[in-house]
């Protein structure tokens, strides 16, 4: 649902729009320091919170480390939430530049393009053939190196377009396209070798 966007105490820019979920009482009850509501808030988003974390860092402890950081910042962070967007979308915001963070202290590294690297299809795969149960899939994508999982799970799992995720992890946009295709080609290759 979508409100005018006039706020006497914060205006708006025009072109922004405020949104109301139904979390919003309690993310008002988590402004006030109510730990109650940070609890309810932890416990409607955290699993889902956790699976964004775990397929970006392929790590489950490292996934939990990064859950925790990110609601810690959350509730000190609420009162920065202006509803420009759901708060579960604001959330998972900040679990994925948490996540990010954590593979950037592991000192991830992205090819760059124009490392001399051809991006070309060579092996033509039947995708048709190949099976694509969840878990198998699932499990090939814990396969892929850092760079390619972190670009595919962002751009396949999470929406993020290859502009966004360029910006995100500060690198060209043409990079981020790179690593999807390689991404792409590797995680075809695991499939069809299982």
């Amino acid at each position: 649902m979508h409100i005018e966007n006039y706020n006497k105490k914060n205006p708006l820019p025009l072109e922004q729009t405020l949104y109301i979920d139904k979390h919003l009482p309690l993310v008002e009850a988590c402004r006030r320091g109510e730990r109650k509501a940070q609890y309810e808030i932890y416990r409607l988003y955290a699993k889902s919170m956790y699976n964004v974390a775990v397929r970006i860092v392929n790590h489950v402890g490292e996934a939990e480390d990064v859950l925790q950081d990110a609601f810690l910042d959350a509730f000190q962070k609420i009162h920065d939430f202006r509803q420009t967007s759901t708060f579960g979308a604001w959330l998972k915001q900040i679990v994925v530049n948490r996540a990010l963070n954590q593979l950037r202290n592991r000192k991830v590294q992205l090819v760059d393009i124009e490392d001399g690297f051809d991006v070309q299809d060579d092996e033509s795969y039947d995708e048709e053939s190949i099976d694509y149960d969840v878990q198998r899939v699932h499990y090939a994508i814990q396969q892929l190196p850092d760079g390619f999982r972190t670009v595919i799970c962002l751009y396949l799992l999470e929406g993020y377009d290859h502009e966004e995720i360029a910006e995100v992890l500060g690198i060209a946009e043409s990079t981020s396209r790179t690593q999807y295709i390689r991404a792409k080609k590797r995680l075809l290759e695991i499939l069809k070798s299982n």
